[in-house]
């Protein structure tokens, strides 16, 4: 028994020994064929390069290391270089592309060549090329001749390869951690823009007889996927941070994802206009989704134009404050209406749908003479832009961008608000139209109250519709208001203290003279509020909007220019008997303490 154990111990030593020795056969084999296979490979992966780019670029690497027994291999050092000259000598020939490319990556893997089927059909099948951290650079200049260029190859690539192979394949290429540099040589300058933590993955790259009139691939590729993760840009001026999380993009369906993105700014609402030294709209934005549906990627690698079927914007806020305390900067805004900053974006847009879905919309203001911060919301907006697009060939389809929107003012009242931008106007001509529900009127008190010293006792707003037509320069329109029992307080900033007090007498002659407490009126009379609004040269957008919107409701609620002077003359009248009395007052003191002095002078 013992006996046949130790023959059996010394046959699976043999056994191990064995295939110890075939194994470091097979490594030494492996070792020598890649040895022998590395001047040939070198010179082969060089001249494919060059050949399969019609000599446009060439690849240079420090070493290349081979393991015949895992198929795997490595290159080091590299560097894909564009040869200028014959860039030239394309672009002379109308058939260089709009795009070169700078490549360099210490180190490219390549994993699983199947060397069986490169030897024995003459098929260079790799599982996956990987490469760490490479430097990207891409110059964009756009030609003509390429203006209707399709995403595949005009000759075959196989004609360039045939020679040597019968098919490329790699079914994935992994770009990791890519430092990108963008730089567009379309102006009279070069313009840059940098990125970092770029992931790209290619997949499913083919070269065959056939690959390159496949409609469904995109420059031989089935797909291209691209994951960015925590990217923060910081704004030429230095206010703003962008912060975006998680971005994600696949070619194949067409679709981008955003998880998050927000614009930070780098000061605290009062601190933000101090550090500029003058009061100016500061923004404060973050959305927690975003995506982009329908986005054709061949056209944007051609063009730099962004072409995309639907956008959703969706779970966010933006808020908008401004401190009015500080010295006002008198710059011009005519021609920054949002259709006609559309128009000078450089880069070519159109969004043939932009979804809103559930998003706060705040703007505040801080009052130098009641010393308070006051805000109107637009809470839960939904709704739709159409036609987003600075496009002249889709402008001259339909000149109309429109917006279709629902949110609640101040969170209470339902407000239907519909704007119609003309995208070719040359004076930014637009128009707006909306229906506000019912809602208590005390809801506006956080802004009527910092903002126009006035509280609202009671009032029940019942409906408020407005259609309105503007240009750069002037707003026309219509506005009916239906309110009940509407009751104010003027109020004014008790000197030396931060609160508001309540003027008496001036809340009773705003309620008594100028106030339609009711409208219609008892009689049943409606007073329809016509608006005429004159734009003031340093004006944004939402200031004239909300300029004209207020000239409406001061008519319709009795602010009338006859009314106002009215009250104007009676407090005129009140602040004189004031006076006259003060003055009255004072004289009988001094003949008071005129008759103490002669009396203490007699005794």
């Amino acid at each position: 028994m013992i006996e046949k154990i130790r023959k059996q111990k010394k046959i699976l030593i043999r056994i191990g020994l064995g295939v110890l020795a075939l194994v470091l056969i097979m490594a030494l084999t492996s070792r020598y064929l890649a040895y022998k296979f590395k001047p040939l490979v070198k010179a082969q992966i060089k001249e494919l390069v060059l050949r399969s780019t019609d000599s446009l670029y060439h690849i240079e690497f420090s070493d290349i290391r081979m393991n015949l027994l895992t198929a795997n291999a490595s290159l080091t050092g590299v560097k894909v270089i564009p040869d200028l000259r014959i860039f030239k000598k394309l672009i002379a020939l109308k058939k260089a592309p709009n795009n070169i490319y700078h490549l360099e990556l210490e180190k490219l893997e390549i994993r699983n060549f199947h060397l069986y089927t490169f030897l024995r059909h003459r098929k260079l099948h790799i599982s996956q090329l990987r490469l760490d951290r490479p430097d990207v650079v891409m110059v964009n200049q756009q030609f003509d001749f390429n203006e209707d260029k399709l995403s595949r190859p005009n000759a075959s690539p196989f004609d360039y390869i045939s020679e040597y192979l019968k098919e490329l394949a790699i079914h994935t290429i992994d770009l990791n951690n890519i430092s990108f540099k963008y730089i567009n040589n379309n102006g009279e300058k070069p313009r840059e823009d940098a990125v970092k933590n770029l992931n790209i993955t290619l997949k499913d790259y083919l070269i065959d007889p056939h690959s390159s009139a496949d409609k469904s691939r995109l420059y031989l590729l089935k797909d291209v996927v691209i994951k960015l993760n925590n990217y923060t840009y910081a704004t030429p001026d230095s206010l703003y941070h962008i912060r975006l999380d998680q971005l994600d993009f696949s070619a194949a369906s067409g679709k981008l994802n955003i998880q998050s993105l927000g614009v930070v700014p780098r000061y605290n609402e009062m601190e933000f206009g101090k550090s500029l030294g003058y009061s100016k709209d500061r923004y404060a934005i973050q959305m927690s989704d975003l995506s982009l549906e329908g986005i054709n990627l061949p056209l944007y690698i051609l063009k730099q134009e962004l072409l995309a079927k639907e956008m959703t914007v969706a779970n966010g806020s933006v808020r908008v404050f401004n401190n009015k305390a500080l010295p006002k900067l008198i710059t011009e805004k005519i021609g920054r209406y949002p259709h006609q900053l559309l128009q000078r974006v450089e880069g070519k847009l159109t969004i043939e749908k932009l979804n809103v879905s559930n998003v706060d919309i705040s703007y505040s203001e801080y009052d130098e003479d009641s010393q308070q911060k006051g805000t109107i919301t637009f809470e839960n907006t939904s709704g739709s832009l159409s036609n987003v697009t600075n496009v002249p060939k889709y402008k001259a389809k339909n000149p109309w961008m429109t917006a279709d929107l629902k949110t609640y003012l101040m969170g209470r009242g339902r407000l239907d608000v519909g704007f119609k931008f003309n995208l070719e106007a040359k004076d930014g001509a637009f128009s707006y139209s909306g229906l506000l529900g019912s809602m208590d009127g005390r809801s506006l008190n956080r802004i009527t109250r910092p903002l126009g010293m006035i509280a609202i006792k009671s009032g029940d707003v019942k409906r408020m519709e407005f259609q309105i037509s503007a240009n750069d320069r002037v707003a026309n329109g219509i506005m009916k208001f239906e309110y009940n029992n509407l009751s104010v307080n003027l109020l004014k900033r008790e000197e030396g203290e931060n609160r508001l007090v309540r003027q008496g007498w001036m809340s009773f002659l705003a309620n008594a003279i100028i106030l339609n407490p009711n409208n219609p009126s008892k009689d049943g009379m409606l007073v329809t509020a016509k608006i005429h609004e004159e734009r003031a040269k340093n004006g944004s957008f939402f200031h004239f909007v909300w300029k004209s919107l207020l000239q409406g409701i001061k008519h319709s609620v009795g602010i009338t220019e006859a009314k106002e002077q009215k009250i104007k003359t009676q407090i005129a009248t009140f602040e004189q008997i004031k006076i006259d009395r003060e003055a009255r007052q004072a004289r009988r003191e001094k003949r008071r303490l005129q008759r103490e002095r002669a009396k203490r002078h007699k005794n």
